[in-house]
């Protein structure tokens, strides 16, 4: 059973990433297509549908089969390092979700090198849970 529960963890977890890592580039379009009404709602759109048809499933699967794991390795400081990590990736998508809502209203409140900044967050989470995940250093 461990081995079915790791295989949708990674499943689930590479579906949210793939997300996380894309969501902000549309971001950074919409920033840049403000003027310009199609192009805007159809960013909307796409930004709408990722967020609530893969992001926000995927997110939830990755916790679900993330904490069934759990029974299996047990507790560790790798772990809990990990858990705080993935605790404030979960706290970036749940942002994430915020700002769509917001450039709905305001698409100039941000600008596009903002999003091309923090598009770069989920890369560098991503880097320290494999770290922890593979080196298991506490």
């Amino acid at each position: 059973m461990y081995e079915w529960i790791k295989v949708l963890h990674i499943i689930s977890f590479v579906a949210w990433f793939a997300g996380l890592f894309y969501l902000p580039r549309l971001f950074v379009y919409h920033t840049e297509n403000a003027d310009h009404d199609h192009t805007r709602k159809t960013l909307e759109t796409m930004e709408y549908k990722l967020l609530k048809y893969i992001m926000n499933p995927a997110m939830i699967a990755t916790w679900v089969f993330g904490i069934g794991l759990i029974h299996y390795v047990g507790s560790a400081g790798w772990l809990h390092a990990k858990i705080t990590l993935v605790v404030i990736l979960s706290a970036f998508h749940m942002y994430l979700g915020v700002i769509r809502k917001k450039l709905i209203h305001e698409p100039s409140k941000y600008s596009s090198k903002y999003f091309r900044y923090i598009n770069e967050v989920p890369t560098v989470l991503l880097i320290l849970i494999v770290i922890l995940v593979v080196v298991k250093p506490f």
